[in-house]
């Protein structure tokens, strides 16, 4: 026996329980007791019937034992069933009352007639329903050796009976109880995994709704920085390129046509992305061709067009790979446009190296400090960008009180 059984416990039923799906966990005992009530009659009934079919002793005492176990039956189904069907240790002082009852009427009979014996096979199983371990174990002792003491001493019979009759009650006390306490184990453990699975169902929903959560706030991070780097960029370009035109349209109409040009592409290319983003798919510059082209492409619309260099053996790379590359161009000529200053110009490198992909963009225009707190979402959503790719982007810049100083966005992806 294990030493958490000789602690003191609440009380356990000898059954098991059930699940249903959509349902609460049920004990077998709450569907079905009837099986219980017929193992009680069996026993009662062929007790009664080896009391009286007995040869010693005489009718007289036969018959009185025979009544005080017919008062089981009603006290039984008065007090005792009740406390059966219920949750164990529900009623810990109802439950002493009805087996101190029990005892009162079984142990008198027991002392009369040996027969009655038999019956602690069905008396059994309410000791350990109704009572914690420790005690059900000691009233088992009780019902068990407790008769054939009394019976000893009444009848004085020769002492090899008593042996024997002493050997089959320690028996029956030591199967009751050995049994008794492995089948509350069993119980205790089926319990315990119950309450492990209803707590690992529990886990598993709590898991999916923070998955759930998680991708939301992932897909709403990822369309912040798509609409950023592409529809919101293209707006500001489209807005500039409107303050132009208005300056322009007396002074130099020339310069305001090819300004409203630039303007119809941009339009087109905005429409093209906010596409694409709809569709889930690349964005447009790469569905065109490489991403050396696309970078030119993108160099080509800055306003003056920005130089591209490529160096290293250029290579079809990861779709997702060349959308960042593509994406931090474009927040880099984006932020040197906005910030930069008039009269600045931008340069962009990609370097393909054996396991890395270096994305360079350098502006002339006016520097600013990298380390001051910036509201903007540019800078972030690129370092973002770079690191799920598992990249870095780094920016060398200083303030430059009025000189051009310029600034460098480096970022460096891993080629897988």
């Amino acid at each position: 026996m294990s030493a958490d059984l000789q602690v003191e416990e609440p009380p356990r039923r000898l059954n098991g329980f059930t699940r249903t799906a959509g349902a609460r966990e049920t004990h077998v005992w709450d569907r079905a007791f009837g099986p219980w009530d017929l193992y009680f009659g069996v026993v009662w009934t062929a007790t009664v019937a080896f009391v009286l079919g007995a040869d010693f002793p005489p009718l007289s005492y036969r018959l009185p034992a025979a009544a005080l176990l017919t008062l089981l039956i009603p006290w039984y189904v008065w007090a005792g069933r009740p406390l059966l069907v219920k949750d164990p240790g529900s009623e810990p002082a109802l439950s002493l009352r009805y087996l101190g009852v029990l005892l009162a009427l079984f142990l008198p009979a027991a002392f009369l007639v040996g027969e009655t014996r038999l019956i602690t096979f069905a008396l059994a199983p309410h000791c350990f329903m109704l009572l914690p371990l420790r005690r059900a174990v000691g009233a088992m002792a009780v019902v068990s050796l407790l008769p054939v003491a009394g019976w000893a001493l009444m009848w004085r019979p020769e002492g090899h009976v008593v042996f024997v009759n002493a050997v089959g009650s320690f028996v029956t006390f030591a199967f009751s109880s050995f049994f008794g306490a492995w089948i509350i184990r069993i119980i205790e453990q089926s319990q315990e995994r119950a309450s492990l699975i209803a707590e690992l169902d529990a886990s598993r929903e709590e898991v999916a709704r923070l998955s759930a959560a998680q991708g939301a706030h992932a897909e709403r991070e990822r369309m912040s920085r798509e609409i950023h780097d592409t529809l919101a960029q293209g707006f500001t370009s489209l807005l500039m390129l409107v303050q132009a035109v208005q300056s322009e349209l007396d002074t130099d109409p020339a310069q305001a046509h090819r300004h409203l040009e630039l303007m119809a592409a941009t339009a087109r290319q905005n429409l093209a992305e906010a596409r694409a983003l709809v569709a889930g798919g690349a964005p447009a510059d790469l569905d065109a061709g490489s991403l050396p082209a696309a970078v030119r492409r993108l160099a080509a619309r800055q306003h003056p067009p920005a130089a591209v260099s490529v160096s290293g053996e250029v290579r079809p790379l990861a779709a997702a790979l060349e959308v960042v590359a593509l994406r931090s161009c474009q927040e880099a000529l984006s932020n040197a446009s906005k910030h930069a200053g008039p009269g600045a110009r931008c340069a962009v490198s990609l370097a393909y190296g054996g396991g890395q992909l270096t994305v360079t963009v350098r502006d002339t225009g006016r520097g600013f400090d990298p380390s001051a707190p910036a509201s903007g979402y540019g800078l972030r959503g690129l370092r973002a960008r770079a690191a799920e790719a598992g990249g870095t982007a780094a920016v060398d810049s200083a303030a430059g009180a009025g000189a051009a100083t310029g600034t460098t966005v480096t970022v460096t992806l891993p080629i897988r």
